[in-house]
């Protein structure tokens, strides 16, 4: 059912945590299937120094936010807003279709957090952030503001 990679992500995660000097913090949530992710990135003359992130969700959502995170530290902001949830899919060599929405949670869940960069910077993200009223819906009932991660 799941690839080697997946299996691994979910046991072994990369980048979990939370930075404590993130100037990019993004949380998303996902209302049917109950998955959250947080997204912290340190960002320094425009590339991702370090990303780290917290998911409550089944080991899809480990995984592809462990996956995700490996696939942007190091890259620029600008090639990190290429990230596609089929990237993510691919480098973890697939997922089951009823999974498929982890993908798409761990690409929003890094858009979001770069957004909150965007505008901790005083400006506008060249992107919608791609998260649904649901997604944010969600988050707030955990008392988070999807935008940007921060506690209501």
């Amino acid at each position: 059912m799941y690839s080697e990679k997946v299996m691994d992500h979910f046991a072994n995660p990369r980048n979990v945590g939370e930075i404590e000097d993130a100037n990019a913090v993004g949380t998303v949530g996902n209302a049917k299937c109950g998955d959250i992710m947080k997204m912290y990135m340190k960002i320094e003359d425009g590339i991702i120094k370090d990303v780290k992130f917290k998911t409550f969700g089944c080991g899809a959502a480990i995984a592809t936010s462990s996956m995700a995170t490996e696939l942007v530290k190091g890259k620029t902001v600008e090639e990190a807003l290429e990230l596609s949830n089929k990237a993510v899919i691919e480098a973890l060599d697939g997922l089951p279709p009823a999974k498929i929405h982890c993908s798409v949670l761990a690409e929003d869940a890094i858009k979001a957090a770069l957004e909150d960069y965007y505008h901790r910077r005083g400006e506008t993200a060249p992107f919608e952030c791609g998260g649904d009223c649901h997604d944010c819906a969600h988050a707030h009932e955990h008392g988070m503001d999807a935008v940007n991660g921060n506690e209501e």
